[in-house]
């Protein structure tokens, strides 16, 4: 998601160009993520799932790009929200809808309540990034499943039905009752880490690395698997960051603190004390 709250002010030096760069990657995201409609109607639900993780990649990078040029405007804000509802809502659901919700009327109210559900999650990341009176720590955490992670869970069905083939993650009940679930995640109140701030430690850095190449060799082998994995892993962290947010909630003297130094402080505090031993 794009950076907002930067304002439409910016240094009239730099090129049109360059301020036009995250809303250019923005407007490809959502081309990516219509075209995964055109695709589902097709019956090519890989090539789908394929451009609703494009979208997602693309939403990724052009908020990061934008802080990096100093390019956040006004209308690149409003253009990535307008982008998000579209491809994180309007696409999975189209896209159920026409692979596995049946086309009926009831998988048909499905669709529209996740789509409804992605907007208000939306429209309320909006509101809460402009709040000046935040604690700093919220930078850390999104308030319920942002909407690319809600995305990627929703489509996690059709994942398993083009790794697997047809069982009963791919009966339209189950795909229901799924994209309920995901659409309730979305606009709870539940604290997921929004991973902006994460910090590896240098001593950390070997495992990391190996741990991306043991990824991405899974993405390029078998990427229907690979994101089972992630959403899996995404859903298990969730209690981690639920419990990491009441830590910091509760301490206003660690809000400014960095997430890596709150894991230190909390480890600190898990140690047992040893008794004293007595001076003879």
């Amino acid at each position: 998601m794009t950076a907002r709250g930067g304002g439409s002010r910016h240094d009239p030096a730099k090129s049109i160009g360059i301020l036009m760069l995250p809303s250019m990657l923005t407007v490809g995201a959502m081309c990516f993520g219509l075209t995964g409609v055109k695709f589902a109607a097709d019956h090519r639900v890989d090539i789908a799932i394929a451009m609703v993780v494009s979208a997602a990649i693309l939403d990724g990078l052009d908020g990061r790009i934008a802080r990096l040029l100093k390019a956040s405007t006004k209308i690149g804000a409003e253009l990535d929200s307008l982008a998000d509802a579209i491809n994180f809502g309007v696409t999975p659901a189209l896209i159920l809808y026409f692979t596995r919700l049946g086309t009926s009327p009831a998988g048909w109210i499905v669709a529209l309540l996740f789509v409804v559900a992605m907007v208000l999650r939306l429209a309320r990341f909006n509101t809460l990034a402009d709040d000046p009176t935040a604690p700093p720590y919220t930078r850390d955490f999104f308030v319920g499943v942002p909407a690319p992670a809600g995305a990627l869970l929703v489509m996690a069905p059709l994942a398993a039905g083009q790794q697997f083939g047809h069982g009963w993650w791919s009966a339209p009940l189950a795909v229901g009752v799924w994209t309920m679930v995901v659409a309730a995640l979305t606009v709870s109140r539940i604290p997921t880490s929004s991973f902006k701030t994460m910090t590896v430690q240098p001593r950390k850095a070997a495992g990391v690395l190996v741990a991306v190449g043991a990824l991405t060799a899974l993405l390029l082998t078998y990427p229907f698997v690979a994101l089972l994995v992630i959403s899996a892993a995404y859903l298990a962290h969730i209690p981690f960051a639920w419990r990491s947010k009441r830590w910091v909630d509760a301490r206003p003297a660690a809000w400014d603190t960095k997430p890596a130094e709150r894991r230190a402080m909390r480890r600190q505090q898990r140690l047992p004390v040893r008794p004293r031993r007595a001076v003879p």
